[in-house]
């Protein structure tokens, strides 16, 4: 590693994959969008592989539940061949063209400037630490204004909550007077959760609940983070010029 470029030589022990096998694959994609290659792979564009995206990323995220080490190493290819697919359509743009080593360079480069630790000199004190300083130099180089900026909103409901919720909470703002309340004893149960398995049969239960009452809980969900993320913006410009 070099004062003019700190990105780490290969040491003993790593698990980089051989150059070879990524150029393969990038040789691959190249030959099915080529005019004598695959029609199907040809016809592709950003908004019709979308729902591959989606779906390869939760196959990789129940492989890793599962514990399957081969499934997941299968998964991770088909996730991989996501970004070298899309990255090769977008290396065809008229306008604004990239390429593959141009997606790997950015994400290298981002990484270098976010991890000042360990490529720099800045100090920190634990992961906590590492994960404030991430959050901070993110919000300055997107130069965004509220904590909820750059939260994928198309994110399941359940896992958009939490991270709608995390995102506030380390923001620093007390959200507990905008947190939405439930009222005529919807979701009551017989006992007080208290463990993982127990939130998990309550939410099930709520969930059919509001089904057999005509309610689409996952747009319900999404409806009521949408509200809780206004007020949330709406409390930080009321924070901000106080």
């Amino acid at each position: 590693m070099t004062a003019a470029d700190p990105r780490p030589d290969n040491a003993a022990g790593s698990t980089a994959p051989t150059s070879d096998a990524l150029r393969d694959l990038v040789a691959i994609m190249d030959r099915l969008r080529s005019p004598d290659g695959c029609p199907w792979d040809a016809k592709q564009t950003h908004a019709s592989l979308l729902t591959y995206l989606i779906e390869e990323t939760y196959e990789t995220v129940d492989a890793i539940t599962s514990g399957d080490q081969l499934a997941l190493r299968e998964e991770l290819g088909d996730l991989l061949l996501q970004v070298v697919f899309h990255s090769r359509i977008a290396q065809e743009d008229e306008s604004t063209p990239f390429s593959i080593d141009d997606v790997a360079r950015d994400i290298s480069d981002k990484l270098i400037r976010r991890h000042p630790r360990v490529f720099g000199d800045i100090s920190v004190d634990g992961a906590d630490e590492v994960e404030t300083n991430w959050e901070a130099l993110k919000k300055a180089e997107k130069q965004r204004t509220s904590a909820l900026d750059g939260v994928p909103m198309a994110m399941p409901a359940l896992a958009l909550s939490a991270k709608v919720l995390d995102r506030s909470e380390r923001s620093g703002l007390d959200v507990s007077a905008v947190l939405p309340t439930v009222t005529h004893g919807v979701g009551q149960a017989p006992h007080q959760p208290s463990d993982e398995q127990t939130w998990g049969d309550l939410l099930f239960a709520l969930a059919a609940q509001a089904r057999a009452e005509g309610v689409d809980a996952e747009l319900a969900l999404r409806a009521a983070v949408a509200r809780f993320a206004s007020r949330v913006r709406s409390l930080e410009a009321t924070t901000t010029h106080a």
